[in-house]
C-alpha cells in the first residue's frame, strides 16, 4: 500500500505545476548570450563641452540579427544552431559606445539619435564584420569591424572617418567561449570609437573656434 504524500510536498508540487515546471526550459530552447559591454575610459581622453547623438548602426542583414554568425572557411557564412544574441549586433555596438561615453564623464550629453537633445555632432557607424571567423585556425576569433563617421550637424559635413577592426581569439570552439570573445571585442571596439569621437570632435572645435 502506497503512503500518502505529505502535505508540504504536495503543496510544492502544485506550486511547481502552477509556475510552468518550476522554471524548467524545453530541451530544444536556444541558448541566449548577452556579452558584457562595460568598458573603462582612458584618462587621457579630452573633456568636451559639445553634445553628441548616435545613429543606429547599419549592418548586412545576415549579421544584424539575433543569429550568431560564424565563418568556418573564407567566403562561407553560417550561423550557430541553437544559439542567439539577446540583442542584435547593431544594438550591442550602439549600447557599448553610448555607455563608454556616458561613463567616461568627458562629455556633457550623449544620446541615441531621435532622443531630442541638441546635438552638435552625430556618430554614424556601419558594421562590416561581426562573425566568429576560423580563418584556417582550430578555434575561431570574434571578428568585429566597424567603419565610423563623425558628422558636424550644422552643415552635415563629415569631419572624420575611421575603420576599427578587432579579432579576439576565443578560448575554445564552444559557443559560450565564442560569445565571451565577442564581449571582449565589443568592449575594445566601443572604447576605441568613444576615444576617437572625443578627440576628433575636440580637434574640430579647436580648429573652428573664433579667433580673438
Amino acid at each position: 500500500m502506497s503512503r500518502p504524500t505529505p502535505f508540504p510536498a504536495l503543496l510544492a508540487a502544485l506550486l511547481c505545476a502552477a509556475l510552468s515546471g518550476c522554471l524548467s526550459t524545453p530541451k530544444d530552447a536556444p541558448a541566449i548570450y548577452a556579452p558584457a559591454l562595460a568598458t573603462q575610459a582612458d584618462p587621457a581622453w579630452p573633456a568636451v563641452t559639445w553634445q553628441l547623438s548616435i545613429a543606429r548602426p547599419t549592418a548586412p542583414r545576415m549579421m544584424d540579427s539575433s543569429r550568431i554568425a560564424v565563418s568556418p572557411a573564407p567566403g562561407e557564412l553560417q550561423v550557430y544552431k541553437g544559439a542567439l544574441w539577446a540583442s542584435a549586433p547593431g544594438e550591442m555596438l550602439e549600447d557599448g559606445v553610448l555607455r563608454a561615453l556616458e561613463d567616461s564623464g568627458k562629455i556633457p550629453a550623449v544620446a541615441r539619435q531621435g532622443s531630442g537633445i541638441g546635438a552638435d555632432y552625430r556618430l554614424v557607424m556601419d558594421i562590416r564584420h561581426f562573425e566568429a571567423d576560423y580563418a584556417g585556425a582550430a578555434t575561431p576569433s570574434a571578428l568585429v569591424e566597424v567603419n565610423a563617421k563623425l558628422l558636424h550637424t550644422i552643415d552635415q559635413s563629415v569631419i572624420g572617418t575611421r575603420t576599427i577592426r578587432q579579432a579576439v581569439p576565443a578560448d575554445g570552439t564552444e559557443v559560450a567561449r565564442v560569445a565571451d570573445a565577442f564581449g571582449r571585442a565589443l568592449q575594445a571596439t566601443s572604447r576605441e570609437i568613444a576615444g576617437w569621437v572625443l578627440e576628433t570632435g575636440q580637434a574640430h572645435e579647436r580648429s573652428h573656434a573664433p579667433r580673438r
